[in-house]
């Protein structure tokens, strides 16, 4: 007899925080293959636009060329909008109406005698895409509130010191440059089934109770005042650290706890970089997953056809 299909699961989500910047949820009925497909693609196929051509006209700064277009393409993009462009992969029809580019320039002088600091904020607008600009931009010369964030720093000038540019954004990827991701971070831990053997914890002293309980670097566990048994209080913080087992080891009783990772429950953390809102990360991700299976599935489907039609 062949092997059985695993049993079909419906993976669930569970949303615990949401900001533009922040999301905390949890992945649960799948395993860890998903999730980390689901972590890879976050931080690698999620499309978002980043400066990558720069045109230099004129630059006496102290950095050369290519240090002020390496910093000009790690400058964030609000990047909403991203699924109207065409990147360098992708497919279009209509090639002669497709978006490809949006054109920022650049022109500052230093004409005092104070440093002057050239930032994201000196970045002119394409007249075309107005609502595609560095994130936290603030156009220079406008009045500004004095707790806003100052843009990105680029260079200092001298009196006399000049920079004129023409910068090219593009959609991207950050399989081909870390500049094309839209996350900090984005990290997934495995929920903890943390398991007491109560009757050898009972052989434990109260003061023995209270030093396991404290052996962990995070308030994991905590001694009950009423019925002076030693119970679980929160497993998140378990951060398989392995103190309570090597304590429960000195005190000769292994097998005191049991803590082990389990395989369908992850606690997904993403931190954007303010290209595009977490939720439109998270939800991008998952399309591009859901494409992928349709790849996979069609190919499949084509290379059976020609061997049903080989058996008849």
């Amino acid at each position: 007899m062949g092997e059985r299909a695993p049993p079909k699961r419906i993976p669930q989500v569970n949303v615990r925080k949401i900001s533009p910047d922040f999301c905390e949820f949890v992945l649960s009925d799948t395993d860890p293959s998903v999730a980390n497909a689901l972590r890879r693609v976050m931080l690698s196929e999620v499309p978002t636009l980043a400066i990558d051509l720069v045109e230099i006209e004129v630059n006496t700064t102290v950095l050369n060329d290519e240090f002020i277009a390496h910093r000009l393409g790690l400058i964030p993009l609000v990047s909403q909008r991203v699924g109207e462009f065409t990147g360098a992969y992708d497919t279009n029809d209509d090639e002669e109406n497709a978006l490809m580019d949006i054109v920022f320039t650049m022109d500052v002088k230093c004409t005092g005698d104070d440093t002057l600091d050239v930032t994201s904020n000196d970045l002119q607008l394409d007249h075309n895409f107005q609502d595609i600009h560095p994130v936290a931009y603030h156009p220079s010369g406008m009045p500004m509130d004095p707790e806003a964030e100052r843009g990105v720093l680029l260079v200092k000038l001298r009196k006399g010191q000049h920079l004129k540019l023409k910068a090219i954004a593009r959609k991207g990827i950050g399989k081909d440059h870390a500049k094309w991701q839209p996350v900090a971070t984005v990290t997934f831990q495995y929920m903890p089934d943390i398991r007491i053997n109560q009757a050898l914890m009972d052989t434990l002293s109260e003061e023995q109770k209270l030093e396991w309980v404290r052996s962990s670097p995070n308030p994991v566990f905590r001694v009950n005042p009423v019925t002076a048994q030693v119970e679980v209080l929160d497993a998140e913080a378990y951060r398989y650290d392995g103190e309570v087992i090597a304590k429960a080891k000195a005190f000769g009783k292994e097998g005191l706890v049991s803590i082990t990772p389990r395989q369908d429950m992850f606690i997904f953390r993403v931190e954007g970089t303010g290209a595009m809102p977490t939720q439109q990360i998270v939800l991008s991700a998952i399309e591009v997953l859901l494409r992928k299976l349709d790849t996979l599935q069609q190919s499949l489907a084509s290379e059976a056809a020609p061997m049903a039609v080989d058996n008849l």
